[in-house]
């Protein structure tokens, strides 16, 4: 299974986003990121909440497709290594 992000993740849908995922903790493990295209830092707030509840249950997280924006994103706030960006 997958989960794919929406095109826009901001603070306005960030929390949102967060439970909708947390609910369907199976599907996270692969996250797709190709549709990805308005989003600002609270993109990783989510996926780092995500890949914490999973580890917590014995699960890892893969992003997959991640837009350069968002490799650079995560590179600056220094978790690049933690979410496999």
């Amino acid at each position: 299974m997958h989960f794919h992000l929406p095109a826009i993740v901001t603070e306005a849908n960030a929390m949102q986003l967060e439970r909708d995922g947390l609910t369907n903790l199976a599907a996270l493990k692969v996250i797709d990121c190709s549709d990805l295209k308005d989003f600002d830092s609270t993109v990783l707030a989510v996926l780092l909440a995500w890949q914490k509840r999973l580890q917590a249950d014995g699960m890892t997280l893969k992003v997959e497709r991640p837009p350069e924006k968002l490799k650079v994103l995560a590179n600056v706030y220094g978790v690049s290594g933690l979410l496999g960006i």
